[in-house]
């Protein structure tokens, strides 16, 4: 295995990555493979994807790392069981935990034209984009499998306290994501875990493009950014790799925000 700073003393260190096949989840895996972590990639793609995905997942490979992957609904309690019950066969010691599900349902409240919101529409996102965290949270720690000084990363927006259209499924999941995350940081700290949510930037991605108005969101942002570009995932990746590191300890509980300055104006 490769050595790095997160495997002192040969320990079995690794990154558990929910999402994290594409987007802002990969590029984290990617980071943190190259910096020695083992990976684990928990996703969801269609077989059509998978040429892409496993081409993804050589490059994680190549860093020297073993690599894990599950394709898999992370929502399903059987499916998580089974993660959970290899990691333990394994010997596993989660170092890392990070949260980047896209799971979110984009319709409006109102129209004329298309399907609304339902009720189930909030339940099924807010379970896959906020609740799953403390699913699997729950689950590693209940087997006693984080390591010591394990940390959690969830991923939020913008959209948590503001209005995007058709984005109130997802703004309700990331507020309550936000809310979990604190909760974490406070009951997990006596299991030596550090729970923090990263708010990135605007990123062009696979999530972003399915949100009504994403083209001209993409460009108020270029001008609103002080960079005037959109975040990219390994902004986000580094971010996340800095709140991973031993010097970050006595961050916990709270939102960074990864995104070039955006939100100052």
């Amino acid at each position: 295995m490769k050595s790095s700073e997160f495997n002192s003393e040969n320990t079995n260190n690794w990154a558990v990555i929910l999402g994290g096949s594409t987007g802002l989840g990969y590029a984290t895996a990617l980071k943190l493979a190259q910096h020695g972590l083992q990976v684990c990639i928990v996703h969801r793609n269609a077989r059509t994807q998978m040429t892409e995905i496993e081409n993804n997942f050589q490059k994680i490979k190549e860093e020297g790392v073993e690599l894990l992957s599950f394709n898999i609904d992370a929502t399903n309690v059987e499916k998580r069981q089974e993660v959970i019950q290899q990691f333990v066969d394994k010997n596993i010691s989660v170092k890392v935990l990070i949260h980047s599900i896209a799971k979110g349902n984009l319709k409006p409240m109102l129209s004329d034209e298309t399907t609304t919101l339902a009720n189930d529409d909030f339940k099924i996102t807010i379970d896959a984009m906020a609740i799953s965290l403390y699913d699997w949270v729950k689950s590693i720690s209940d087997n006693e499998l984080f390591s010591q000084d394990a940390r959690v990363v969830s991923f939020t927006s913008e959209g948590s306290q503001k209005a995007w259209k058709n984005y109130a499924a997802v703004s309700a999941a990331k507020s309550a994501l936000e809310a979990i995350t604190r909760n974490i940081a406070l009951e997990f700290a006596s299991k030596g875990i550090r729970a923090n949510c990263i708010q990135a930037g605007v990123t062009d991605t696979t999530s972003l493009r399915m949100i009504s108005g994403s083209e001209e969101l993409i460009e108020h942002t270029k001008k609103r950014n002080p960079f005037n570009r959109l975040t990219r995932p390994e902004d986000v990746a580094n971010g996340a790799y800095l709140l991973c590191k031993k010097e970050a300890a006595w961050i916990n509980g709270t939102i960074i925000k990864v995104d070039g300055g955006e939100h100052i104006s």
